[in-house]
């Protein structure tokens, strides 16, 4: 359907008419891509906060940043990603409606710096606004098109609407009680699929939606590679390398490289069959994403502890890697891993890792520590599919 044109699509398509949950061949479309890869200057921006946090020994406050504003930047790409599976009519009011939420993401990453400096989310909640309004539009189009889904996209458009107004409203709110207010609007944003759908499932298709979030992760795991990379160039030029920067950047690669491994080492459209399990995984998520980008704020940080510029404790400089990295492994495990009932040795060795990596945090070099056990636990992942899958080859042989 991407590589319509706009001349020759159906004219169901331009109706906004629900997509077939088993269309073959679907896969992202050229708008999607730029969408996610705009939306690399908020999530660059939500991670450079936190490194910035992390180094001058703000980690409470920067990590509480860093949750909050990364919400709005994950719930906003997840519910494009979702209504585009199943609503892409990838015509000129869809493109538009597109380009409109990538510049409130582009408003949002501008409002992120004034967020962690000053607390001030008012222009963070703006790019949030014009993206979920937007998104309304979406939804009451979808809701004049599709008459069996009218009542989904209703309780969609007037949800978005109703919780948008209270983003705003916040703003207006005293500092003191603001916390708890961001915590209950958060609530109630995430509450809004579920009551949508009760009735009726809006048409996502399971491969597209696994291979948006497959997209979406490697789009992170990428920003993390950078942020490090530019770390690296910056000691590198102020000649200040050193035995310690090399091994940060070897153990920072080889963590990478292993959670990319991890990730897509089991497929997740077999088990996204219903929406219990498509709302538990997607919003699972959050914490895949969140603790991708935040393994780069903590590969910055320690590139400025290797070259003396860190002002955290000694917990804290082990920490800021081990920690987001341990939470990948288990969100992964969880998510990707546990529900294709694998065998015990699967089930005990990424938890396992996020254990051993946890512990590296009181070692000396906790970057490369983490990359080593990393490293080994693909290894090992490796080598136990292989003879599973010989042992069930050599069933299949021997059964009459």
């Amino acid at each position: 359907m991407g590589q319509e044109t706009i001349a020759t699509a159906p004219a169901a398509r331009r109706r906004m008419t629900p997509r077939d949950v088993a269309e073959s061949f679907r896969t992202a479309t050229p708008l999607e891509l730029l969408f996610d890869l705009c939306f690399v200057v908020a999530i660059a921006q939500s991670a450079a906060g936190l490194h910035h946090a992390l180094a001058s020994g703000h980690v409470g406050d920067g990590l509480l940043s860093y949750a909050m504003t990364f919400f709005a930047i994950w719930w906003a790409w997840m519910n494009f990603s979702w209504f585009a599976s199943a609503y892409d009519t990838d015509d000129v009011p869809y493109r538009i409606a597109a380009m409109v939420q990538i510049t409130g993401a582009l408003i949002l990453a501008a409002g992120i710096p004034r967020a962690f400096e000053q607390r001030d989310f008012s222009i963070a909640v703006l790019g949030y606004v014009v993206m979920r309004t937007a998104l309304v539009a979406n939804w009451l189009r979808a809701a004049a098109s599709d008459p069996e889904g009218r009542g989904t996209a209703l309780r969609y458009a007037v949800g978005v609407t109703l919780v948008e107004a209270a983003w705003v409203v916040m703003l207006t709110i005293p500092s003191g009680i603001r916390l708890w207010a961001w915590l209950f609007l958060a609530c109630a944003d995430l509450s809004v699929p579920v009551w949508a759908e009760r009735r009726h499932r809006t048409a996502w298709h399971p491969r597209h939606i696994a291979e948006r979030y497959g997209l979406f992760t490697l789009i992170v795991l990428g920003e993390s590679i950078l942020a490090a990379t530019l770390a690296v160039q910056g000691a590198l030029d102020a000649e200040q390398a050193g035995a310690g920067l090399y091994g940060v950047a070897a153990g920072g690669l080889l963590i990478v490289f292993s959670m990319w491994w991890l990730y897509f080492a089991k497929p997740a459209h077999r088990f996204l069959t219903s929406n219990r399990a498509a709302f538990l995984w997607g919003y699972g998520h959050y914490l895949v994403f969140g603790s991708a980008a935040a393994v780069g704020a903590g590969l910055s940080a320690a590139v400025d502890d290797a070259t003396g510029h860190f002002h955290g404790g000694a917990i804290a400089r082990g920490a800021v890697v081990t920690v987001p990295v341990a939470v990948f492994l288990l969100a992964v495990w969880w998510l990707q891993h546990r529900p294709h009932q694998v065998s015990l040795s699967h089930k005990v060795l990424v938890p396992g890792a996020a254990v051993l990596v946890l512990a590296g945090t009181f070692t000396p070099v906790p970057v490369p520590a983490t990359g080593v056990v990393l490293a080994v636990v693909v290894t090992i992942a490796v080598l136990v599919a292989r003879r599973e899958s010989a042992a069930a080859r050599s069933q299949l042989t021997v059964t009459p």
